[in-house]
């Protein structure tokens, strides 16, 4: 037959003549609309793919932790103060009846301003302090070699003292109250266990609003506390 034509049996109008031609653009226009549709069908699973993993990747919004600020400890009691104090690991005692000019080395030695003073059983009997040397010594033309502690020591009737327990505001108005400087750090058996001054007290309640004050900065600045803490 002729190359040009090609014979199609088509079930409802018999056999049809179509040429080369006809038939490639036929074909042509099948091949395409298939290929079209697979392309449809694949851009539709790709999209509803991308919708699925879109989904299963976004995480339901978390309601915001609730900012807590970092809690500004309690007061800070005597027996811290104590420990960051000079008189901790030393021994601040000093017997009665030795001279004051033993007591004037030892706070040469230490750089201190008082001394607990205790009698021949080891017992607390008052406090010695460079006030009494000079006030009772020195402006009297006393020899300080020739005079004995106990002779112008604070005797322990008359002294006031602190626990390790009392907060350092109620060690403060103890001194302010009585215009001391030093404090004896007294057990629950009124054994002498420490030596307070108002120099170690000011320390620590400087320390103490020195951290309060980081608190709040850090509070204001979001770092800190229990959320967003670097």
């Amino acid at each position: 037959g002729d190359p040009q034509l090609v014979i199609v049996r088509n079930p409802l109008n018999g056999n049809k003549k179509l040429s080369t031609r006809e038939m490639l653009s036929r074909v042509s226009t099948n091949v395409l609309r298939r290929a079209i549709m697979a392309r449809g069908s694949n851009i539709v699973a790709a999209a509803a793919l991308s919708s699925s993993s879109l989904l299963t990747s976004v995480q339901p919004v978390q309601k915001p932790q609730q900012r807590m600020m970092g809690t500004l400890r309690d007061s800070p009691a005597a027996e811290s103060s104590w420990k960051q104090s000079c008189y901790f690991e030393m021994d601040f005692t000093v017997p009665e009846e030795s001279t004051v000019y033993e007591a004037v080395q030892k706070f040469a030695a230490f750089n201190i301003g008082a001394l607990v003073t205790v009698d021949e059983s080891g017992k607390l009997s008052g406090v010695v302090s460079e006030r009494d040397y000079v006030n009772k010594i020195a402006l009297l033309g006393k020899n300080s070699k020739d005079t004995k502690i106990k002779e112008i020591s604070t005797k322990s009737a008359n002294l006031v003292t602190a626990t390790p327990a009392d907060s350092v505001e109620a060690c403060m108005q103890k001194m302010m109250g009585k215009d001391i400087r030093h404090l004896p750090l007294l057990d629950d058996n009124g054994k002498v266990i420490g030596m307070l001054s108002i120099k170690d007290l000011v320390k620590e309640m400087v320390r103490e609003k020195e951290e309060a004050i980081k608190v709040l900065e850090n509070f204001a600045l979001g770092k800190g506390g229990h959320f967003g803490g670097e």
